[in-house]
């Protein structure tokens, strides 16, 4: 199982918050909020996690206004994945 974080600390206003107000699609294997609000995104292999990665990018094509926070939440979550330690070196 990996968790990736998608903290509010690292350049995105992204919290479980906003993940859930947006409505956007969960993983497979689910989300989790830490205590700081901060958005775990849970999945079972490096594949599942490049797989939502790639649908949260076929979802941010398909909306026409790339201004919306809905948008930038997208982005912050597919640049969370990409930067994964674990989702890099199997990449590679």
């Amino acid at each position: 199982m990996i968790n990736i974080t998608v903290s509010q600390n690292d350049n995105t206003n992204l919290s479980f918050s906003a993940f859930e107000q947006y409505q956007l699609p969960a993983p497979l294997s689910g989300v989790d909020a830490e205590i700081n609000n901060d958005l775990i995104l849970k999945f079972e292999d490096e594949e599942e996690a490049i797989i939502y990665a790639a649908q949260l990018e076929n979802l941010s094509n398909e909306l026409n206004d790339k201004n919306t926070p809905q948008y930038v939440a997208i982005s912050d979550i597919i640049m969370a994945i990409r930067n994964d330690e674990f989702v890099q070196s199997y990449t590679r």
